[in-house]
């Protein structure tokens, strides 16, 4: 049951993570002015790092949560991947992906820029790396005489 509810999250975390990322990368872009050194719209750019910082505070939690199941962080580390690989394979049509799934217009633009510079590629990679702890397949049992040990020293 935990893995059916892992898989379910990480279907829905992972446009929320695209999404999310995309959409604070164009926002930041368009509120200072890099010619001028300058923040032409603090609002927007504050909301824009909030944002930001949000997708990284989501990401950081899925990966060093011990509770929740390696699935919450494959099936969007295996979506980032998977993009990233076809962006290298096939670069035109990779950037066409963004143009053909709502919403369209500056979120577009976001996509194609952090898909083609590899920010998703290392959100993959990032992700990834709960999956290949062993720990976090098996059950939250503690049958195991070591783990009973582990477990009364901790105080859980």
């Amino acid at each position: 049951m935990r893995h059916a509810f892992g898989f379910v999250l990480g279907v829905l975390l992972t446009p929320a993570l695209v999404y999310g990322a995309a959409w604070g990368y164009v926002q930041a872009g368009q509120s200072f002015d890099g010619t001028g050194q300058e923040i032409t719209d603090r609002t927007r750019i504050y909301g824009a790092f909030a944002l930001l910082a949000a997708v990284g505070l989501v990401t950081g939690v899925v990966i060093v949560a011990r509770w929740a199941s390696p699935l919450v962080s494959l099936v969007p580390a295996l979506a980032l991947l998977g993009a990233s690989a076809y962006f290298l394979v096939d670069p035109g049509r990779a950037l066409d992906l963004p143009g053909r799934v709502p919403p369209a217009g500056d979120m577009d633009f976001g996509l194609r820029m952090l898909l083609g510079s590899g920010v998703y590629g290392m959100m993959g990679l990032a992700l990834l790396m709960p999956a290949w702890a062993p720990r976090r397949w098996g059950s939250d049992r503690r049958d195991d005489p070591a783990d009973a040990d582990f477990y009364s020293a901790v105080g859980r």
